[in-house]
């Protein structure tokens, strides 16, 4: 059974979000603050010396997603340092409640509009960075953090155990999956053909010929702010245009979101951090893309694609192409599909695999809350999973019928 200080943490969670109360005076013992009083110097610093690379959390990303995207502002942060302006550890967080609507003490990592949520640790003292972060969650009245679709191999959840470790804890993996990455180290007509085979290789090159009837075919790179502003249109245009646009979760379909896409590539674009890469049959663009750029790592981050052309696989020679591009940037070693487990266009191409999951960090050893909160969790994903298999039945009645 809880104490008394640990039920009086989950009676205030049951009432009131602790991210959205006031924020407190700025000073060396608050815990939780809006993202926004972090100062941008001291998170960009933060970033270039980040002992694993996240494009989510790039200052300019994840500021531009908190001040208009959908669902997504509002949010507080978790960091340390010295001062605000020299940053060792940052997390970007919400309340549970927020996040699940599940009433109980836990921070959870905010959903920068990406499939990342990796802390930035400072490199040189990534330990001495969890141990603040873990001080200033407690001193938020947390027992618990959660980190969702985090990096499982790298050197952050690494630096996480080992500190846990020495006071006799250890991280939960709650959920895990791989998803498609690419070694963007080797030669990138090696890796399409060792991931593609011939037939596969000389069947899309059939298809690049047949899409060169409606013009000749080229792939462009947007790298300047004017170029990525331009490009940026032709993006958010080609997504509205496909199976996003009829579901009507496209970034254009909402303003706010829309608002965070231009801002975020815009900024980046300032830093060298963003790039738009687009296929053209003559003057029609039939797909583009956003990558990211952090450190070493690439990020596919979204793609849109002209449906019309979709039997020449434009979204597959987009992927070609940024294979090709980036492969021959000495400055890139890796990129990151963000892609779902298991997806169908880019698994195949990209023969790498990243190990991501949700980790949930206690904060006190032998906290009788953390089980509740993991209980918690597992019932309400086995509850969405009832209600996704309960649509599919229905779907499938209504085919049939």
């Amino acid at each position: 059974m809880a104490d008394i200080g640990e039920a009086a943490v989950v009676r205030r969670a049951l009432t009131k979000d602790a991210t959205q109360a006031p924020a407190p005076t700025v000073n060396a013992g608050e815990a939780l603050r809006p993202l926004t009083d972090i100062s941008a110097l001291g998170w960009r610093a933060l970033a270039e010396r980040a002992v694993e690379p996240n494009g989510f959390f790039l200052p300019d990303w994840e500021l531009a997603v908190n001040a208009s995207a959908r669902g997504r502002t509002g949010v507080s942060a978790l960091s340390t340092g010295s001062d605000t302006s020299r940053l060792v550890g940052l997390v970007p967080v919400i309340s549970m409640w927020r996040a699940y609507k599940i009433p109980l003490p836990a921070l959870v990592s905010a959903d920068p509009y990406g499939t990342l949520c990796t802390p930035l640790l400072h490199r040189d003292t990534p330990e001495e960075a969890v141990t603040g972060i873990l001080q200033q969650a407690r001193r938020a009245g947390a027992h618990a953090l959660l980190f969702r679709a985090t990096s499982l191999d790298g050197a952050a959840i690494k630096a996480f155990t080992d500190v846990l470790r020495r006071d006799g804890m250890a991280p939960l993996v709650l959920q895990s999956h791989v998803r498609a990455c690419l070694d963007a180290s080797g030669d990138a007509d090696d890796v399409l053909r060792e991931a593609l085979g011939a037939r596969k290789l000389k069947e899309l090159r059939r298809q690049r010929n047949r899409l060169a009837e409606h013009g000749p075919v080229h792939f462009d790179v947007a790298r300047t702010p004017a170029e990525i502003a331009a490009a940026v249109e032709t993006f958010l245009m080609l997504e509205a245009s496909g199976w996003k646009g009829k579901r009507g979760t496209a970034l254009s379909q909402d303003d706010g979101d829309a608002a965070f896409v231009r801002r975020a590539t815009s900024a980046l674009a300032e830093t060298g951090q963003c790039e738009i890469v687009s296929l053209r049959a003559g003057e029609t663009a039939v797909a583009a893309a956003i990558v990211l750029r952090h450190q070493d790592r690439a990020f596919y981050v979204k793609l849109g694609v002209d449906e019309r052309f979709a039997k020449f696989s434009p979204g597959v020679q987009l992927t070609l192409e940024l294979t090709r591009h980036l492969c021959a940037d000495p400055a890139i070693a890796m990129v990151d599909s963000t892609a779902n487990a298991d997806h169908p266009m880019i698994n195949p191409i990209w023969r790498g695999r990243l190990a991501i999951g949700d980790v949930l960090i206690p904060l006190r050893k032998g906290d009788p809350v953390v089980p509740l909160i993991r209980a918690a969790l597992a019932l309400r994903g086995a509850a969405r999973s009832a209600s996704r298999l309960v649509h599919l039945q229905r779907k499938s009645q209504e085919k049939s019928s």
